[in-house]
């Protein structure tokens, strides 16, 4: 029988830790998250992450490399290619690509978009590869006059599509999304299609925590449906019900920024369920990563890195906190795209050994293989550390 006891996942939404050995292939040479931001701030103050080792997984201003960790530490390079939030989260779960989902940066071919157009009644604008908040501030006044949805793309694999919310009602913008997501398929099978809403006027618009996310359907079982065959619950926060399209999901709750989503995992920690608590924290990505927002990006790892301790102080005798990251998102390149990254991991609870070097794993599905370990269970994709790490 599946043992007594939670796993928690948390991933620090775009929390890379130096570019991949394939990085110039991804055009993200030089990239490193949490290096060059801690460099552009001056230094990151995170005494909590430090503690369980971040400062010995590479050089970051202002995070010492403790010498007696009080967690397991370790990172771990992506095997699938893409550096997509997609892409990252399927591999922790164990379902590692083959091929990279499309991307489109000169924009859709009009065998998507025509359908697209007629499906919804209206005819849309931007249609290319753009940053959110800069193609909002460029044709939202047309928008507003029009009527017409924002599409646009981006590095990743993505269809987003951007509205006003009191010009394009929220259940109107899903819609539009849902007809998108059924053209996109085959060679045009983009890895999510995102819903965009903003608010606000003319030089002031703000997207808002409407967003909704509409993936392609995992094309193989993961460890989240071996955790459900076996009777165990699989509690989604944030945008991890979307990113699986609710496969492997038992229930999932919406959260409005980091803290929110700290809270609702503080919440599910208090519930009586055995099974994974599979958490993204998005904020670091979509409101600093892509903004070129160091500062920012620095603040709410700061933001964080104080709730670490409630965390811990939260967790059952056999519970096991493991906190990662799906991709880099550096802030401080003149991209504002992700980029290619290895990725931290720290494991922690009342019954994980302290100290241990987990080294370089050779894939995110490493993640997987330790999780279904921990409930006895196994898992085909991915080596286990579970062995490695408890008492």
């Amino acid at each position: 029988m599946p043992l007594n006891r939670k796993v928690i996942i948390i991933v620090l939404d775009s929390a890379g830790i130096g570019e991949l050995p394939d990085a110039h292939l991804y055009g993200d040479c030089g990239s490193n998250t949490l290096v060059n931001c801690s460099i552009a701030v001056g230094g990151l103050k995170l005494p909590h992450l430090e503690q369980m080792g971040l400062g010995r997984l590479t050089e970051i201003m202002g995070v010492l490399p403790v010498d007696t960790p009080n967690a397991c530490y370790g990172k771990m390079a992506e095997r699938s290619p893409g550096k997509d939030t997609t892409t990252g989260h399927w591999e922790i779960a164990g379902l590692v690509l083959d091929n990279p989902f499309p991307v489109f940066p000169a924009g859709f071919p009009a065998e998507i978009i025509e359908p697209f157009k007629q499906s919804i009644g209206r005819n849309i604008l931007g249609n290319k590869m753009a940053s959110g908040t800069a193609i909002i501030e460029e044709l939202g006044v047309q928008h507003m006059q029009t009527t017409n949805p924002i599409v646009y793309t981006s590095a990743d694999s993505v269809f987003q599509i951007a509205a006003h919310e009191e010009v394009i009602p929220l259940e109107e913008l899903y819609r539009m999304c849902q007809i998108a997501r059924e053209l996109l398929t085959g060679d045009y099978a983009v890895g999510r299609v995102i819903a965009r809403p903003f608010v606000g006027s003319p030089g002031s618009f703000k997207r808002t925590s409407n967003r909704h996310d509409y993936s392609v359907l995992p094309p193989r079982p993961t460890v989240l449906n071996v955790l459900r065959d076996n009777d165990l619950t699989v509690a989604a926060v944030g945008k991890i019900n979307d990113i699986f399209a609710g496969q492997g999901i038992s229930c999932s709750v919406h959260i409005d920024n980091n803290m929110d989503g700290v809270d609702k995992t503080l919440a599910l920690l208090r519930e009586e369920f055995n099974g994974l608590i599979f958490t993204n924290l998005v904020d670091f990505d979509q409101q600093y990563g892509h903004r070129n927002d160091p500062a920012g990006y620095a603040g709410a790892l700061e933001d964080f890195d104080r709730r670490v301790p409630e965390i811990i102080n939260a967790l059952r005798p056999e519970d096991v906190l493991i906190i990662t990251a799906d991709h880099g998102c550096d802030p401080t390149t003149t991209s504002t795209d992700h980029s290619r990254e290895y990725v931290p991991l720290l494991v922690t609870g009342q019954g994980i050994r302290r100290g241990v070097d987990l080294g370089t794993r050779a894939g995110f599905s490493d993640v997987a293989a330790t999780v279904a370990r921990l409930f006895g269970l196994s898992f085909n994709v991915g080596n286990e550390f579970a062995s490695a790490i408890t008492i």
